[in-house]
Order: C-alpha cells, then structure tokens, then sequence
C-alpha cells in the first residue's frame, strides 16, 4: 500500500527539496567520514610518539582509520531501532550532528606533543562516534526520501542520493588535494591539516541547521497515527521474519562494496604499481570514474523505475563485469585508452544506485530502517573490510586479480537479482 497520496503524481517542488537537503548533508557526512584518510601521513606523525617507527604509527593511524568502518554496523542497528519507533527524521537529524560535531574536534584536537597519549584514544574515539553516523545515515537517508516520494520514482530518490555520497568523496580528494596545493608539507604539518576538518565539521551542522526544514515521512506519520508501529524490537522481527530479504540485501551490497572498493578507491594505487601510470594522470583518471560514477547511480535508479530493478541489476552487472575485463586487459596495450576506458567502468559502477531500491522495497516499512541498515551496514563491514586483503593476495599471484574478484562479485550481483522481489505497489 502506498501512503502517499496518489501513486501517479509527479515530483513536486517539496520532493526535489527534500532529495537536494538528503543529498547535500549525505555528501557532507561522506566528505567527513573519508577526508581522515587523505591525511593519514600527517595525523599519524603527530598524534603517535616521535620515537616510533614510521610504519607502526601509520599502521595505528589505518587501524583508527577502519575502527569507523567496524563500528558501522553497532551505530546503523542502534539508530535505526529508533528510527523505526521515533521516527526517521530524528535519526537523519541526529546522524549528521553525530558526524559533525567529531570531525569539528578532530580539527581542534591537541597532538601527542601537547596531551600525550590522550591524543591517539581521543581520536580514536571521535573516528567511533563519526562510524556510528556514517552508519545510520546511509541507511536513514534512502528510507527517507524513498517515504517521501511517489512510489515510482524510488528508483530516481535512492540513485540520486548514492549520487550525492560519491560526490562526498570526490570533494574530499579535491580539498585533500587542494590543501597539499596551496601549502607546503612543512605548513601542513604546521597545522594546515587542520583545515578540511573544521570546515567539515561547519558545513555539516550547517546542513543539520537546514535539515531541520525536512519533514517526517507520510509512511511513518501514517503508521504513528494507526498505532501500527513495531511491536517489539525491530531487528528481532527481522532476523525471524525476514531473512530472505537479509541475505538477497546483504549480497547486492557485497557487489556494491567490490564496485566501490576496487574499481574507485584502490583502482588508482593499482595503476601506479602495475601499470606503471604517474601519480597525477591516476588522480585526474579517477576523478572523471568518480563523476561518471555519480551520473551511472542517477541512470540506474530511473532504469529501476522504468523497467525493474531486477533488469537493470542483471544487466548492470553484465556490463559491470564485461567493461572492467576490457579495462584491466587493454591498458598495458593501449595506455592512451585510460580515460575513456576508466569513465566507462566507472559509469557501469553506477549499477549499484540501483541497489537501495531494492533493500528499501525488501522490509515492510514498520521494520525497514533496521532491516536495511542491518544487512547493508554488516554486508559493508566484512566485505568492505575483506576486498582489499582478498584482492591484495589474489594480485601475488596475477596482476589481473582486480578484474577477476569484480567480475565474479558481478556474478554473484546477476544470481542475486533474479531473487529479486518486485513490489507492485508503493513502499
């Protein structure tokens, strides 16, 4: 049943609101969750004793770095229990304050110079609390404009929103890269480091500030005004009632982590070490994958409208697979083919905007946030955390690794669509 209003509606002006406010604060609270990473070099020089070798205190500064992914899924599950029985707007509210307020610390935080060893466990602790977030807001953010919007435009609302996390990260390695620019290594050190997280943390309390013009979903305020809320604790309801959708959510999120993971985030270190391309043409190449990224979730979402998740998810995984084959086999051949090459899997990548269709349509709604957030923030946690070392090991024994992990996690993506459940009503 659909319970907003009549199905056929077009978006009105409160619709492209409500997807443009979703989309900036998720960008944001994406921008503050990565920008750690690009400084990594230089937090981990001043927040670890001088005396330590190079090696372990960038080993400790990574270790800091994926505690936030480890927290994920205890910060989605707790977040959406409450989404679920106080309402969605609360939590995307809370989120990003949750992300703001740690990233705004990290900028102010004194060095090991100054506290000792307080300065590692305090940023260790803000890393906790920004994985938390990040944890809640992926999810909370697709069911809540997926609420908000008609029913056949859910496809559009989730894709554009996927979109506007990719746009998180690229403003990261645009600012990351801006500050290395603008500053030498000895005034970044100095405390021009600083710089991205301050501002992450004002940009994202000024998007809560603008958040507080959203309002709750109509499919919430209808269940609140029938009393027909969860009746106990919404993850025991799924994990009894719903494993079916935990498992088809859980392997689309596993294709949608090896699409991240490989072809954008580590695809750039893997052209320099095996392909041999400089530094900066491997920035400039992963920037144009990153927008076409961008464009690919918005296709895919529409696609998902038009003509069925479980198409586009088949199809896009073809292609996926196909295009990321072409790409790792032809560049020691023709290097002159990166940018087109890398634009086009990059684009295919955009499959996965596909995806939160899918996981929101797979719960009924008085579950949904924590049914979503459970099987995408847990997916996300062991196989996010697993590609790089999976693929790591598969390159000892051959350079085209990369292609064959996407290609078969693409497999896994076309077996799992035809499981796939098309709802013939609304969310």
């Amino acid at each position: 049943m659909d319970h907003r209003a009549s199905p056929a509606r077009p978006l009105t002006r409160q619709d492209y609101k409500t997807l443009s406010l979703a989309a900036l604060g998720g960008a944001l609270e994406f921008y503050d969750f990565v920008i750690f990473v690009f400084f990594t070099a230089v937090i981990g020089k001043l927040f670890f004793p001088p005396s330590m070798p190079g090696w372990l205190s960038m080993l400790q500064t990574f270790g800091i770095f994926a505690a936030g992914y480890v927290v994920r899924p205890l910060g989605g599950i707790i977040m959406a229990h409450f989404g679920d029985l106080l309402g969605r707007k609360r939590m995307f509210t809370m989120s990003i304050l949750l992300m703001a307020v740690p990233t705004l610390l990290m900028g102010a935080l004194p060095t090991y110079a100054s506290i000792g060893l307080a300065a590692p466990l305090l940023l260790l602790l803000l890393r906790v609390m920004q994985g938390a977030a990040v944890g809640g807001e992926v999810p909370g953010a697709w069911v809540f404009v997926s609420e908000h919007v008609p029913a056949h435009y859910i496809g559009y609302a989730c894709g554009t929103l996927t979109a506007g996390l990719t746009f998180g990260i690229l403003l990261g390695s645009v600012v990351a890269t801006g500050i290395n620019t603008a500053f030498t290594p000895d005034q970044v050190a100095d405390g021009a480091w600083r710089l991205p997280f301050l501002l992450g943390g004002i940009f994202g309390l000024g998007a809560m500030y603008l958040r507080r013009w959203l309002h709750e979903t109509p499919v919430f305020a209808e269940l609140q005004q029938r009393k027909a809320l969860a009746a106990e604790m919404p993850l025991k309801s799924v994990l009894r009632s719903h494993r079916g959708a935990v498992v088809v959510s859980m392997l689309l999120t596993w294709m949608l982590s090896a699409g991240i993971v490989v072809v954008i985030l580590m695809t750039p270190t893997l052209l320099q070490k095996i392909y041999g391309f400089d530094p900066h043409t491997s920035l400039v190449a992963n920037t144009l994958a990153t927008l076409c990224l961008a464009i690919g979730c918005i296709v895919a979402g529409v696609l998902a409208d038009r003509i069925g998740s479980r198409v586009t998810l088949f199809g896009g995984s073809l292609l996926l697979a196909i295009s990321t084959y072409v790409f790792y086999t032809t560049l020691h051949a023709r290097p002159d083919l990166l940018l087109p090459l890398y634009a086009l899997v990059g684009f295919n990548v955009g499959v996965v905007g596909a995806v939160p269709c899918v996981l929101v349509k797979a719960f009924p709604a008085q579950v949904r946030f924590s049914g979503l957030s459970f099987s995408y923030n847990l997916a996300y946690a062991i196989f996010g955390g697993l590609t790089p070392v999976v693929v790591a090991l598969m390159l000892k024994n051959n350079p085209l690794a990369p292609a064959y992990y996407v290609i078969a996690v693409c497999g896994i993506g076309m077996v799992t669509s035809l499981f796939v459940k098309e709802p013939s009503g609304g969310v």
